[in-house]
């Protein structure tokens, strides 16, 4: 009994030294990497590695306000850009599953005030997947619409409301144009402001105390834009980020978004149904999810995965979620000079215990 009590105990410190060692190897390449692409590759930003929700990386690299010098800190929030999507998704198919919204009925079941061309022809499901049709005239001005204080409705009549340029369902061609649509239906269908509704269904329920709408009055980190030519950071152009809207108004930390990232996929803001509905792909609409991509697998990543971009003004977004080996992979940076998507598969890499 006391040889076996022994060699049951030496087999537990032995493998406990070897899981330590292991963690030590993976958390160093995980730090070559951030390393080698903070001084070759400018990044500047924070990284987060996730297996099963549980963090195995987390470490920041960079300055946070370049006019003062001010470094970087894990907790720090940034724009988000267009991941604001992805909230925005889930806000409607809670509306779904609470029966009151279908995502085959059209823009006009829900929004009756709406005037384009697309009123009864656009369908909720449409508006998910960019596939509306709804002439993309937000892309065609760049900064421009959103350097003008206006409301949501005078927005969507100036630049919402084109005529079709395809036919709805066709294809897909991201833009801004539909997830803005679909804040004034979350908010015509809830009766509440998206911040509210936003605060009640997944801000307050998730705990997400560093997730929000940027106002454009609130002292944010700043954006910085990469200039190849002279190899300067050039601080981002006035804007008001509120007006990007349910397309791209969030700002967020790496941390809050793990918190979501992990309330999707466990099924905590959704039901499984509703949730399988929210991530089924649709190859015919170029791999689109709802607020998502999907992908059975590409470059780096052997299995299938979602993903989520952001870029707004300097500020650069990546989101990674793998479902045989539950990775997720968080980057977020204050700067557009690095390819995160090529850092996110290192990083990648380097949680398989691969070089």
């Amino acid at each position: 009994m006391f040889r076996k009590t022994n060699l049951m105990k030496n087999h537990i410190v032995i493998t406990a030294f070897l899981c330590i060692q292991t963690l030590f190897a993976q958390t160093t390449a995980f730090s070559e990497i951030l390393e080698e692409y903070h001084s070759e590759k400018q990044f500047n930003g924070v990284v987060l590695v996730a297996t099963n929700g549980n963090i195995d990386f987390l470490q920041c690299k960079g300055i946070g306000d370049r006019q003062n010098n001010t470094p970087l800190e894990v907790s720090s929030q940034f724009k988000i850009a267009s991941m604001t999507k992805v909230f925005t998704a889930v806000l409607i198919m809670k509306l779904v599953e609470e029966g009151k919204i279908e995502l085959d009925k059209t823009i006009n079941q829900y929004f009756p005030e709406y005037y384009g061309e697309g009123k009864d022809k656009v369908t909720i499901h449409q508006l998910l997947t960019y596939a509306s049709g709804i002439e993309n005239q937000l892309d065609e001005q760049g900064m421009e619409p959103y350097q003008t204080m206006i409301t949501l409705d005078d927005f969507i009549k100036k630049y919402c409301s084109g005529n079709l340029v395809f036919t709805p369902g066709e294809k897909s061609n991201y833009g801004n144009t539909e997830y803005i649509l679909l804040q004034k239906i979350i908010e015509n269908v809830s009766k509440k402001s998206f911040g509210d509704y936003l605060e009640e269904i997944i801000l307050s329920t998730l705990h997400l105390k560093n997730t929000g709408i940027v106002y454009s009055e609130e002292k944010l980190l700043s954006g910085y834009l990469f200039n190849e030519e002279t190899q300067v950071f050039e601080k981002e152009d006035p804007y008001f980020p509120e007006m990007y809207f349910g397309a791209g108004a969030l700002y967020s930390t790496v941390e809050d978004l793990l918190k979501f990232d992990q309330a999707i996929f466990t099924y905590q803001l959704l039901s499984e149904e509703t949730t399988k509905t929210l991530l089924t792909i649709h190859p015919e609409l170029g791999y689109t999810a709802y607020g998502f991509w999907g992908s059975t697998g590409w470059g780096s990543f052997k299995e299938p995965f979602y993903y989520r971009t952001g870029a707004i003004q300097g500020f650069t977004a990546n989101w990674i979620h793998t479902l045989e080996n539950k990775k997720t992979i968080l980057v977020l940076s204050n700067t557009n000079a690095t390819n995160l998507y090529a850092l996110s598969e290192k990083l990648y890499l380097a949680s398989l215990a691969k070089k």
